[in-house]
């Protein structure tokens, strides 16, 4: 898919735009104005919920997202985000092969773990084959290997309190670490996984090494990369700026990104 493809935020807020000039809201000048506006502000997230809530309804919660053969593999699967984390303790797990690396399954759980990554690659593993889109435009189809998502939190006893899973990251951008979430319903569908391997290889750094989300129906910047922790909440309130994830905090991107 190579068209560029418009955050539903900004085409509610172009189409706000246009209600403006018509006199039905004080006119602003750009979408930026436009989407400060308390009443526009209403309206966007109104439609982010009204999106979520028809995706839902519409489609099977189980149901896959397209799988493909080996033949339509991409040449180069090009890298999202941070390509490599800054720092020196990413460095010496790196310099390892991340031998001392532990992702830590915490929150509303019975179980609390701490897996290495000889733990994570001796669970039940799931491979497919999918496409990437990401949300500046461009995608890309990747095989990729690791345990069904599913399998930690059952492994750690999730609670039934748990409404969502946060992903926390060791890339920092700017002021904060990268992190991630999803809800329970994409934390337990089956082609959710933990992955360590793409296309047959152990996963390159630039792609995430030693550990990735692979969220299949959702947009690329949902795919966090570097995972060291997992943690299952109740509630996304305190997590970052309380919208879900490091993007959706500070430049409004859906925390939703259904495809």
């Amino acid at each position: 898919m190579s068209q560029i493809m418009l955050p539903r935020r900004q085409l509610i807020a172009r189409a706000g735009g246009l209600v403006a000039a018509a006199g039905t809201l004080p006119l602003l000048a750009g979408c930026d104005a436009i989407n400060d506006a308390p009443a526009v502000r209403k309206i966007l997230s109104m439609g982010e919920e009204m999106n979520r809530a028809s995706q839902r309804a519409l489609m099977d919660r189980n149901a896959l997202a397209r799988e493909f053969g080996r033949a339509d593999l991409s040449p180069y699967f090009r890298p999202n985000g941070t390509r490599l984390p800054a720092g020196a303790a990413y460095a010496a797990h790196a310099a390892s092969g991340f031998a001392d690396w532990r992702v830590k399954v915490t929150g509303l759980v019975a179980r609390p773990l701490s897996l290495s990554m000889t733990d994570i690659r001796a669970m039940p593993q799931r491979t497919q084959i999918t496409r990437h889109d990401c949300v500046e435009g461009w995608s890309a189809i990747g095989q990729w290997t690791g345990p069904p998502l599913s399998r930690i939190l059952a492994a750690a006893g999730v609670k039934d309190s748990a409404r969502y899973i946060v992903f926390r990251c060791a890339d920092r951008l700017g002021d904060a670490l990268y992190y991630e979430s999803c809800d329970m319903i994409d934390a337990l569908h089956p082609q959710t996984i933990m992955a360590w391997a793409l296309n047959d290889a152990l996963l390159p750094i630039a792609n995430g090494a030693p550990l990735r989300l692979r969220i299949e129906r959702q947009l690329g910047y949902k795919h966090a990369k570097y995972v060291n922790a997992i943690e299952a909440v109740a509630s996304l309130d305190q997590i970052g700026a309380g919208k879900g994830g490091y993007w959706e905090d500070r430049i409004d991107y859906e925390w939703y990104a259904g495809i």
